[in-house]
């Protein structure tokens, strides 16, 4: 609506009479008559037609009433009688008002209907048109609203503030410590580089000044008549002001010299100078404030106050006298510490305080008055011991104090430590007689007499303290020492049931230490009957089992294995065909016992639980270790009486036949199991079998039976097409491979086969089609990108293999081999960025550790490098490649014993697994090699691969 339509002039009454029908075609229209404007045919004018936007003259046939009050509409015309204030009636020329408010709805058009009126359809109109508006606007304001929101963000992301760039840095700064924020170091300000340096005069120091520093220096050695009252012992203050800090520093030195050369006449440290003269003390310069000096004497007015008003009260003294060796008057401390034990004879810290202070020669004399005063007191003798200087005269005090106080344990101890084994012993009769109560006196009695003796003493002790465990321990140690074996087991029982009479309650993890306690102290048999009568208190028979096996795995995390191996047997005697503890028993013997101990406990073991192949095999397995084969063949002969179908014996006896180069033997076996319907396993072994005696044909025949009855075990296919492919028949091993693909598309090793296959016989382009359907087939697998990745490496199809790897590690993003090989085919100045990247996304995968110490071994970072092997074998024990590398970096930059320890721990690891292992272990030729054997020629090989790299580059 491009605005409201002027409203015609109201038409004249009809006539009275109705003209005829057509004769107001022959009459004058009446004033702004518009043709087909009732019925809405109307055309429309555009501004172009009308020119400029300007007021219409008013014209001439307008109405009376029109023309006297003009509407003001819409069009903002100015109401009659309103001036706009411009003389020069410009206005009227132009025919518009240039002042005028522009009309943002109609713009400068509003001049056309600046004399019309707004009536009711007008504000009707708008009415309408403006609640259109709001029902549009409201069906587009979400859409519009996420518009702007996303151009918002858009410009908030291509144009970010400073804060919010370093905002991830703000968040860190919460992590700092203290110490790496204050090692930041500061700006500084370095615009006074640029600056001139102001001149600077030097002028010489008066004289004045330089006469006030040397007296300042000046050390008198004169007394003045004020200190000779005083004794010698204080220095006036008045006389010399401290004013100059290092002047008073430079006296004491002074001071110190002027000491240490007056005491030529030392005896054994003790000085002997006279206390009274002037200079001597150290302490007379100590005080070096007026603050200090004004606290000291508010202290000393306090404490004196106490000590008058409170004579009795011994802290006070004590404190005035602390105050005056702070202060540097050691005299006085003593004199008033005197006074203190004068007061309070009968409190023995104020004896001690003054024996402290008094000087050596006196202090006896002070701690003899204090034990008159208080002859009871044990700190007063044992102070008066320590002042003595022979063993002699420590023990005579000892025992005048145990004339006073003769069930003083402490003073009993302290004699006895002093005296020697005979006079121990009888010292030891008296303290228990005088201190009955006191086991430790029992103990050590019980430790220095004979076997007869001592058990009376025990007894004795028993009778004194019934409900003391200690004792009965000792007992039963005392029976172990001297190989009454029977007794010990006896003791420990009678102990258990005389102290639950006596109401006390038995403690298992208490007494559990006191076996670990027995074991350290050499008493085995102790510890296995303190087990055998305390393990089994306060535990439910449900949860009897899982207890006792975590209690032996935590005293064996302790280092306590025989409370462990106690555990365990005690365990058997209840749980005898249980065979998880049996295993766990076997284990600990296998790596903290002995062979014999081994065997016993399997023979055992076996004839408990004769259908548990898992023992039978470990004990066969035992034998065979320790170079007995008959004694193995033996055992699984056992085993197959007691198992006749167990297929896991039919191949243990296999496998000792074969490594002991027996291959009739191990072919009869397997025949006989093939016979009594043997799993694919056994045609496997029986096929290996024939391999290593050379009989091709016969492993073809084998292979193709086990197949026909097996046709999905993918490792005879494998073995089938390697065999063909030994021979040079490609092409039946690429139809092996097919056949086999077809029964097991998703066997990876199959694939990688045909591939290398392919790429022998048809070149890369047939072997690439092969390895992209079999990543087709099995998305997301590693090892075959790998494949593919090194097949273009090997024809330096460079860019092609960095294409295949970045998709691989797009598909695989946390695949250890992957992220390896990127590594190793990084450029050199970016491998630490990769190293960085695949630590991040796979931190525990032994590949990429290995890779990474491969970098630290180019850098000659050697701890490092064997610190990250140590950590590949550490979590991949069983690749043997790793172990390769660790023992070829041992070669060039360890010695002899950490070559010896990584050979040691890779023969205990029996690696199975890895690319180069499998392919040297697995050859016909190093089938019967020790696992040795088989580290050192993996070594020769990657000495060859390196080589052959360095070539290649």
């Amino acid at each position: 609506m491009s605005g409201p339509t002027p409203t015609p002039t109201p038409l004249p009454p009809p006539p009275a009479a109705r003209p005829a029908r057509y004769d107001f075609l022959n009459s004058k229209p009446p004033p702004n008559y518009v043709a087909g404007l009732g019925r809405g045919a109307t055309g429309f004018t555009t501004r172009s037609d009308i020119g400029p936007a300007r007021a219409a003259p008013d014209l001439p046939d307008r109405s009376a009433s029109a023309a006297a009050a003009p509407a003001v509409g819409r069009g903002r015309g100015k109401p009659p009688g309103e001036d706009d204030g411009d003389d020069d009636g410009g206005d009227e020329e132009k025919g518009y008002d240039e002042n005028q408010k522009f009309d943002e709805f109609e713009g400068n058009d509003a001049g056309l209907f600046s004399n019309a009126d707004y009536d009711d359809d007008d504000r009707e109109a708008d009415a309408v048109w403006e609640s259109i508006d709001q029902r549009m606007d409201s069906r587009r304001k979400d859409r519009r609203e996420a518009r702007l929101k996303q151009e918002i963000e858009k410009y908030r992301a291509s144009n970010p503030k400073i804060t919010e760039q370093f905002a991830d840095l703000k968040r860190k700064l919460a992590d700092l410590s203290a110490q790496v924020w204050e090692s930041i170091p500061e700006i500084g300000d370095y615009s006074l580089r640029n600056k001139k340096k102001r001149f600077e005069s030097f002028v010489p120091v008066p004289d004045t000044l330089l006469e006030k520093a040397r007296q300042e220096q000046e050390h008198v050695t004169a007394l003045d008549p004020k200190s000779r009252t005083a004794g010698g012992t204080e220095t006036p203050w008045a006389q010399t002001p401290v004013t100059d800090l290092t002047a008073v520093g430079e006296g004491r030195g002074t001071v110190l010299s002027l000491k240490l050369d007056r005491l030529s006449d030392s005896v054994s440290g003790l000085t002997v100078v006279d206390p009274k003269g002037y200079l001597t003390d150290l302490k007379s310069m100590k005080i070096t404030s007026d603050a200090e000096i004004s606290d000291i004497k508010k202290a000393r007015l306090l404490l004196k106050s106490v000590t008058q008003t409170n004579p009795k009260h011994p802290p006070g003294w004590i404190a005035a006298a602390r105050l005056e060796e702070i202060a540097g008057k050691l005299q006085a401390a003593r004199q008033l510490i005197q006074r203190g034990c004068e007061e309070c004879p009968k409190n023995e810290d104020v004896w001690l305080e003054a024996c402290r202070l008094a000087s050596p020669d006196e202090a006896k004399a002070v701690i003899a008055r204090g034990v008159m005063s208080i002859p009871n007191s044990v700190k007063l003798w044992l102070q008066a011991a320590k002042l003595e200087t022979s063993d002699l005269n420590r023990s005579r005090v000892l025992r005048k104090g145990l004339e006073h106080i003769p069930d003083s344990v402490r003073l009993w101890k302290a004699v006895v430590e002093l005296a020697n084994e005979e006079d121990a012993r009888l010292l030891l009769h008296r303290a228990v007689e005088c201190c009955p109560l006191h086991i430790e006196l029992w103990l050590a009695l019980a430790r220095l007499e004979t076997y007869d003796q001592a058990r009376k003493v025990l007894n004795k002790a028993r009778e004194k303290l019934p409900k003391e465990p200690a004792i009965w321990i000792t007992a039963a140690k005392l029976e172990e020492a001297n190989g009454n074996t029977q007794s010990v087991s006896k003791v420990i029982e009678r102990c258990i049931r005389s102290l639950q009479r006596e109401g006390m309650d038995i403690d298992r993890e208490a007494w559990l230490k006191e076996a670990e306690a027995a074991e350290r102290a050499g008493s085995v048999l102790t510890c296995q009957a303190i087990v055998k009568n305390t393990i089994g208190i306060g535990v439910d028979d449900e949860d009897r089992k899982r207890t006792w096996v975590a209690d032996a795995e935590e005293c064996k995390k302790r280092g306590s294995i025989e409370t462990a191996r106690a555990i365990y047997a005690h365990a058997l005697t209840v749980f005898l065909t249980k065979k998880g503890i049996w295993l766990k028993a076997a284990q600990l013997e296998k790596s903290h016992g002995t062979r014999e101990s081994l065997d016993a406990l399997l023979k055992k073991a076996v004839n408990y639980n004769p259908r548990a192949e898992v023992l039978w095999l470990m004990a066969a397995k035992e034998k065979w270790l320790a170079g007995d084969v008959p004694a193995a063949r033996a055992i699984l002969q056992e085993a197959y009486a007691a198992i006749p179908n167990s297929e896991e014996i039919w191949l243990a006896a296999f496998k000792l036949e074969f490594e002991n180069n027996e291959p009739e033997r191990a072919r009869m076996l397997l025949s006989k199991a093939r016979e009594r319907g043997g799993t694919e396993r056994v045609w496997m072994k029986s096929a290996i079998v024939e391999r290593e005696l050379g009989n091709v044909n016969e492993e073809r025949r084998l292979l193709e039976e086990g197949l026909k009855l097996f046709p999905s075990f993918f490792k005879l296919w494998l073995m089938l097409g390697q065999m063909e492919d030994r021979l040079g028949h490609g092409a039946k091993a690429k139809e092996v491979y097919e056949n086999g693909l077809k029964r097991c598309p998703s066997c990876i090793p199959l694939w990688l086969s045909l591939a290398s296959l392919e790429e022998k016989i048809s070149g890369l382009s047939k072997s690439r089609a092969v390895l992209t359907m079999a990543r087709k087939k099995n998305p997301a697998t590693p090892e075959l990108w790998l494949a593919a990745i090194r097949a273009e490496l090997r024809h330096a199809n460079k860019k092609e293999a960095d294409s295949l790897l970045a998709k691989a590690l797009q598909e695989c993003p946390t695949s250890g081999i992957l992220w390896a090989a990127s590594i190793e085919m990084a450029p050199r100045p970016q491998r630490k960025g990769k190293s960085s990247d695949a630590i991040k996304r796979c931190d525990h995968d032994p590949h990429v550790i290995a890779t990474v110490s491969k970098l630290f071994w180019l850098e000659r970072k050697v701890d490092k490098a064997r610190t990250w092997l140590n950590r590949a074998v550490t979590l991949a024990p069983d690749i043997g490649d790793f172990w390769a590398l660790y023992y070829k970096f041992e070669l060039q930059h360890g010695n002899t014993d950490t070559q010896k320890d990584v050979l040691k721990r890779c023969v205990a690891a029996e690696p199975k697994h890895g690319e180069k292992w499998q392919a040297i272990s697995k050859a016909v030729e190093n089938s019967h090699l020790s696992v040795e054997a088989l580290l050192k020629k993996a070594v020769v090989a990657l000495d060859a691969d390196e080589t052959l790299n360095a070539v290649g580059a």
